[in-house]
C-alpha cells in the first residue's frame, strides 16, 4: 500500500452515514441477519442469494484481499420495503398487527466497506478507500429456479470524509454481475479488488484541483447540462455521456452558492475537484438501482472536462 497505509492511526466513523439519500432507509447486519425473510424461487421455493450473504461474502473477501488493514462494518441502507404477516394474523387490521406478527425484507439494499487506514488527501479532503455493491431483487426472475443468474453491482473506490461523496469510476464498478450461487459471486468481486489500481483513480482525482472554471463557464456547463438532455441522439453521441436529470442539476447550481465545502471562491470562480463533489452530492438523491453508474458518470464526466483543458480544446459543455 506504501505511503497510503497508516500503520498506527486513531480512527473514527465519518458522523453522517448518507452516502446515500433518496428513499433509503439505514438498517444494522444483524436486523437483517435476524429478521428479513429471504425471497425464493417459486418453481422450486430455493432461496436466493440474500442481502446478507451478499454482504458476509464481501466482508469475508475484503478481509482477505485487505488483511492488515482497518476495517469499518458494513454500512447499509435499504429501500422498497416488501411487507407480509404470518397466517395467523391474516384477518387483524394493519394497526393492531403486533411486531412479531409481521414480516417484511427489502427489495433494494446497497453497502459500504470502508478501510479508513488506507487513505489519501486530495485539496485538504480524506478519502478512505471503500468497497461495497447494490442488489435489487426486481432485476432477478424470481419465477424461475434455483441456478438461474442473480443480478449484481460491486464496486471499489473511495469515499470524501467531508460530505460522505463516493468517487467511484468505471475501473472500479461491474454494474451487471451474473452469478449462480456464493462462491461465483465471491469470485467476482476478489477479481475485482485484484485488479483495481486505486493509485491510478487517486492520481485523476488528485488533477480535479488544479482545474477551475470562471462564474460564466460554470454557469454555461450548467445550462448545457439542463439543454443536453433534450439533444438528439446523434448529437449526444459525439459529446461526454451525461447521467444527470434536470433535478440533479439545479441542485448542482444551488450548491455552487451554497454547499459549506465546495461553493465558489469569492470572484465566483471553482476548480474541478469541487465541481466534481456537487455532482457526486446531487448523486445521493439517486435511487439504489442508478446510483453507482451515475456516480461513475461523474468522474468520466469531470475528466473528460480535465482532457479538454489539457488538450487546449473546447468542450461542448463549456462552449
Amino acid at each position: 500500500m506504501d505511503t497510503l497505509t497508516i500503520n498506527n492511526p486513531v480512527f473514527q466513523a465519518t458522523a453522517s452515514s448518507s452516502f446515500i439519500e433518496a428513499n433509503t432507509t439505514p438498517i444494522l447486519l444483524s436486523e437483517m441477519d435476524k429478521n428479513h425473510l429471504i425471497p425464493v424461487f417459486t418453481k422450486d421455493n430455493e432461496p436466493l442469494i440474500s442481502h446478507t450473504d451478499f454482504i458476509h461474502v464481501a466482508e469475508e473477501v475484503v478481509s482477505q484481499v485487505y488483511r492488515d488493514e482497518i476495517l469499518f462494518p458494513a454500512n447499509i441502507r435499504v429501500s422498497h420495503p416488501i411487507k407480509g404477516r404470518i397466517p395467523d394474523a391474516k384477518d387483524k387490521p394493519a394497526n393492531q398487527l403486533q411486531e412479531w406478527e409481521k414480516t417484511i425484507y427489502y427489495e433494494r439494499m446497497m453497502f459500504l466497506i470502508e478501510i479508513p487506514s488506507i487513505r489519501e488527501t486530495v485539496d485538504g479532503n480524506i478519502l478512505n478507500l471503500t468497497i461495497g455493491g447494490v442488489k435489487s431483487y426486481a432485476q432477478d426472475n424470481l419465477y424461475n429456479r434455483k441456478g438461474s443468474d442473480e443480478h449484481f453491482k460491486i464496486f471499489v473506490g473511495f469515499k470524501n470524509q467531508v460530505c460522505t461523496n463516493l468517487c467511484v469510476w468505471t475501473d472500479g464498478l461491474q454494474a451487471n454481475v451474473r452469478v449462480k450461487n456464493n462462491q461465483q459471486l465471491m469470485q467476482e468481486i476478489k477479481k475485482l479488488l485484484l485488479d483495481f489500481q486505486f493509485e491510478k483513480q487517486l492520481n485523476l482525482l488528485k488533477q480535479f484541483p488544479n482545474y477551475s472554471l470562471t462564474e460564466h463557464q460554470f454557469a454555461t456547463l450548467v445550462g448545457k447540462c439542463k439543454l443536453y438532455q433534450y439533444l438528439s441522439g446523434a448529437m449526444k453521441r459525439e459529446i461526454p455521456v451525461l447521467s444527470f436529470g434536470d433535478s440533479q442539476i439545479s441542485t448542482i447550481a444551488k450548491d455552487y452558492y451554497m454547499d459549506h465545502s465546495f461553493c465558489k471562491e469569492d470572484d465566483g470562480s471553482i476548480n474541478l475537484w469541487k465541481v466534481y463533489n456537487l455532482f457526486t452530492g446531487a448523486n445521493k438523491s439517486s435511487y439504489i438501482d442508478g446510483f453507482l453508474p451515475r456516480s461513475a458518470s461523474a468522474s468520466s464526466f469531470v475528466h473528460n472536462l480535465v482532457d479538454a483543458f489539457d488538450k487546449g480544446e473546447q468542450s461542448w459543455f463549456l462552449n
